[in-house]
Order: C-alpha cells, then sequence, then structure tokens
C-alpha cells in the first residue's frame, strides 16, 4: 500500500527546532553574529566623510536605518547617517539638499545589484558628483551588475552571501559598515544577537519564549491572523518597518497543502496610536494578537513641572516623562487584559543602546524562522513581488 499526502499538520517542537539546526547548514544570516568584523571596523576607521548615505531599498536599508534610529537620540554620532530609498522626486531632491555632496561617502547597496531604486537613484547621483574610488563604495553579491562596476572603476566592494537574504542581512556588513562609519560599536551589537542565538539553540530562556509564541500564533492563525506590534518610544519606528517587512516578506507564502497563509503584520507607536488604531483593538473584530515594546530605562530625566498652566491637571506635576510614557503603555496593556479575549504579550527592552537593539532583532529574526518552519513554508523567498519587478523591467524597456 502506497500513502501520498499534500496536507499538513503541526509539528512538535523538537522537529522544528531540528529543522532550524539544519537551516543554519545553508541559510546565512544564523551565524551571521559570529563574523569577523575587523575589515569593516579597519575601513570605517580611515574614513573621513562627515556624511554617510545608504543607497538601498527594503533589506539593504532597514535593519540599519531601525538601530540608527533607535540609537540616535541618544548617541552623540559625529557623522550622519542618510538613506535614499525612493524615487520620489520631491524625497531625493530634499534629501540631497541637506547632504553635504562633496564631504558625502555613498554606499551602493543592492544584492542583485540591480535594484531600479537603487541604480536609478545612482545614476542620477553621478550627474551632480563624481563617484570614485574616494567616495562611493560597492555592496553587493559576487559577479552581479554592482560587482563589475566596482572592478571597472576601481571601487571598494564588499560582498555579501548568496545564502543571506536582504531582510535577514542586518547583521551583515549591509548593516555594520553604515553603522560602524558613524561610531556605533558593531563588536558589542552583535554581543547582544549572540546571546540571544546561545540561549535558543541552547534551549534556554529564549528557545522557550519564542517557541511558545511560535506555536501559538500557528495554532491560532485562522482565528487570530493579525499581529499588532504596539512599540512604546518613537525610537522604535523604524523597527516597526524593519519587522513589517521580514514578517510580511518571509510569511505571506502559499505553504504545503496550497493553503494561502494570512498572517499580517501591523506596526504601532505609543501613546500616539493610543488615539487611533488602539479603538479597533478594543471593540474591533477579535483578530489580533498583539505584542507591546517598551523600554525599561530611558535615561533620560525630563519632568512636567509644578506650579504650571491647567491646575485642574495638577495631577502630571512633577512626574518624569520617561515615567509617564511606561504608565501609558502598563494603562493600555492593563485594559486590553481586562478584554480577557485579546492575546497579547510584553517585550522590555532594558535600554537605549547597541546589545538591546540587537536582541531584539535576532529574536525576531528567529521567530519568523519558527513560525514558517511550524507553516512548512520556504521562509527566505519572495515570489510574490518577482512578477511586478517583471512587469516594470518591461515598462521601462518599452518606454525607450
Amino acid at each position: 500500500m502506497k500513502f501520498e499526502k499534500n496536507y499538513y499538520s503541526i509539528r512538535s517542537n523538537e522537529v522544528i527546532f531540528e529543522k532550524l539546526e539544519e537551516e543554519k547548514e545553508h541559510i546565512g544570516y544564523y551565524r551571521l553574529p559570529f563574523e569577523n568584523t575587523d575589515p569593516i571596523k579597519e575601513f570605517a576607521s580611515k574614513n573621513t566623510k562627515e556624511d554617510i548615505v545608504v543607497l538601498g531599498i527594503g533589506g539593504s536599508s532597514l535593519g540599519a536605518r531601525a538601530i540608527y534610529q533607535f540609537l540616535r537620540h541618544k548617541h552623540d554620532f559625529s557623522k550622519r547617517l542618510f538613506f535614499l530609498e525612493s524615487t520620489d522626486p520631491v524625497d531625493i531632491r530634499s534629501q540631497l539638499e541637506a547632504i553635504n555632496l562633496e564631504n558625502a561617502l555613498f554606499l551602493v547597496i543592492s544584492k542583485s545589484g540591480t535594484t531600479v531604486e537603487t541604480i536609478s537613484i545612482l545614476k542620477y547621483l553621478s550627474t551632480r558628483i563624481s563617484l570614485d574610488h574616494n567616495n562611493t563604495v560597492i555592496i553587493s553579491s559576487k559577479g552581479s551588475t554592482l560587482d563589475s562596476y566596482a572592478k571597472e572603476n576601481g571601487l571598494p566592494f564588499f560582498f555579501l552571501a548568496e545564502n543571506v537574504g536582504g531582510r535577514f542581512s542586518v547583521f551583515s556588513v549591509v548593516g555594520l559598515l553604515p553603522l560602524a562609519l558613524i561610531g556605533v560599536d558593531i563588536d558589542n551589537m552583535l554581543r547582544g544577537a549572540q546571546k540571544i542565538y546561545h540561549s535558543f539553540f541552547e534551549k534556554g530562556k529564549s528557545y522557550e519564549e519564542l517557541m511558545e509564541k511560535a506555536r501559538f500564533i500557528v495554532e491560532n492563525k485562522y482565528r487570530f491572523n493579525i499581529n499588532v506590534l504596539f512599540s512604546y518610544s518613537s525610537a522604535l519606528e523604524g523597527f516597526n518597518k524593519w519587522y513589517v517587512q521580514l514578517w510580511a516578506e518571509s510569511l505571506g507564502k502559499i505553504n504545503i497543502n496550497g493553503t494561502r497563509q494570512a498572517l499580517t503584520p501591523v506596526g504601532l507607536i505609543g501613546p500616539v496610536d493610543q488615539h487611533s488604531f488602539l479603538q479597533l483593538i478594543m471593540e474591533g473584530k477579535r483578530d489580533k494578537t498583539v505584542t507591546f515594546i517598551k523600554v525599561e530605562d530611558f535615561e533620560e530625566e525630563i519632568f512636567v513641572p509644578t506650579k504650571s498652566p491647567l491646575s485642574e491637571l495638577d495631577y502630571l506635576e512633577g512626574i518624569s516623562f520617561s515615567k509617564l510614557i511606561d504608565m501609558q503603555a502598563d494603562a493600555t496593556i492593563r485594559s486590553i487584559a481586562e478584554q480577557g479575549d485579546i492575546p497579547y504579550d510584553v517585550i522590555t527592552i532594558d535600554k537605549v543602546d547597541e546589545y538591546n537593539i540587537a536582541e531584539l532583532i535576532y529574536s525576531y529574526e528567529l521567530l519568523v524562522s519558527i513560525i514558517g518552519a511550524f507553516l512548512q513554508i520556504n521562509t527566505y523567498d519572495q515570489p510574490g513581488v518577482e512578477r511586478g519587478k517583471i512587469l516594470l523591467k518591461e515598462m521601462l524597456t518599452k518606454s525607450q
């Protein structure tokens, strides 16, 4: 008797763990926290340019941007970091007006070497300033169009391994180089990611937490198919955008039995979005899980003054804004907990530094890999976006 099937059952945690162990052999992001950073730090130490400009989109920029935005208000960086991502002409013009083109280092990042947004901006930039080995660095895969361009023009080149996908590349040269150039302690950052790696693969705290969360999401994917990230710090806005790409592009797939997966990410910032999206969470359809992210120590001592206007609101006087936003988060969490039928969890970041944001990012990379393994999909491809790229190329070719 022969038995065949085209459906799947949710596997055990041990089977999923073994799958991730196997993936480590060919999926490159797992081992990035242990890469040698000396070449990157050596290159960064020789740079004298004041403005660092990333030409890249999606996975080529979102990770570095997330970390930079998280750190920039707490670190006195001596250099400025810009991201040229969009083909929006207004954005291009306004950003270039803010950049000192004569004192800028341009990092051209595209794994394929043919990213339309990146290459079109590069072409335009070449009409504004001479691009040479003194101000231009290429980051791409070996053998790509950009690799050839770098060789032809004698430009510094850093390669991105084929087995590292763009949205998982933040701990590769894609994220490390721009961050090192502005003075981020990339070794301390990687130590944060290493901690999560060891905790998970040695079946410690991270293993227990991530497996439990992933299993709940998969087992309840039809009832709760929207995952809301409620970050209580404006410094995490870049992280939210990175999370949306990681989640959507990795998990929006067709699984082994032909079922379209619909795990939709939403990124919110508290307390701003308490005045908008929270209403939908509280009284809308019960199709959402909510993850709150709090910062334990903002290391900021700003207070609401005493004897200030509006004495009828004097209960606000004397409180620190750090305490106020923490209480706003706790009040929102409690209000959701009181509903009794909205799944939620809380992540607390100890403080605003490289180590802690790396812990958070690597945890989410692992979480997405675990969910993908449970769903039995290819977490690391993105066939759904390729058709649009093909059509755009056809349209551009015909317009010539």
